[in-house]
């Protein structure tokens, strides 16, 4: 893992720790994002020049591979006429191309790498910006939400008779349900009363009937005496 690499990833848990925490997690992750964007386009000059170096880099050895095997080829033809003394010459300068090919090749294999290496970096970059900007929505939503929360707050502490038009019902309820019940206590009781009477009629009417029966009857032994 590059110094860089690690640099970013030190960040990032910093951020995750202190975002709770935060008073104002917006401009925090504000101040983030400003410095992963700059990091984003370093790292694209970054990658640009490892691109242009590896294209320089592959031309050399194109060249080189070129000369070598010119060189070979004109040993060939010094060879075949005869010319050994040219010969030589030719496979001198076809070895030091071939010097050059494995010193370019070497620059080359490792420019490749660290090309690869900051493309990586570029791609994990983009995708720590995406995500980061996606927490940033989130914390502006939650933000405005308790804002929001905050003016509702406030108005309805301001607007006296709103908390208390629920209470007033409620009691306007409770009162209309006592008037209620009374006047079914009293209908209750008076329909008892009635039937008291009634009930009490009935037995006065029954005690006459019989005192009516015994003296009729007292009546009618009397006269059977005389």
């Amino acid at each position: 893992m590059s110094v860089f690499r690690r640099i970013r990833d030190i960040t990032v848990a910093t951020l995750n720790e202190k975002l709770e925490q935060s008073q104002d997690p917006v401009r925090l992750i504000d101040q983030f994002l400003h410095s992963t964007r700059q990091d984003i386009v370093e790292a694209e000059k970054l990658q640009q020049q490892c691109q242009v170096h590896s294209r320089q880099l592959k031309q050399q050895v194109d060249q080189a591979e070129n000369m070598r095997d010119k060189r070979e080829e004109q040993a060939l033809l010094a060879l075949k006429a005869g010319e050994d003394h040219l010969a030589k010459l030719a496979l001198q300068e076809k070895l030091i191309y071939e010097e050059k090919i494995e010193q370019y090749q070497g620059l080359l294999t490792s420019s490749l790498e660290s090309l690869k290496e900051i493309e990586e970096q570029l791609g994990e970059l983009r995708m720590e910006y995406q995500t980061v900007y996606s927490k940033r929505q989130y914390y502006v939503a939650r933000v405005e939400t308790l804002r929001l929360q905050q003016k509702m707050n406030e108005r309805t502490g301001s607007y006296g008779g709103g908390p208390d038009v629920p209470k007033m019902f409620n009691r306007l309820e409770d009162r209309i349900s006592d008037w209620e019940l009374e006047a079914r206590s009293l209908r209750d009781l008076r329909r008892m009363g009635q039937e008291y009477m009634d009930q009490a009629g009935e037995s006065v009417s029954t005690v006459l009937e019989k005192e009516l029966a015994r003296l009729k009857q007292k009546l009618n032994n009397n006269s059977g005496k005389e």
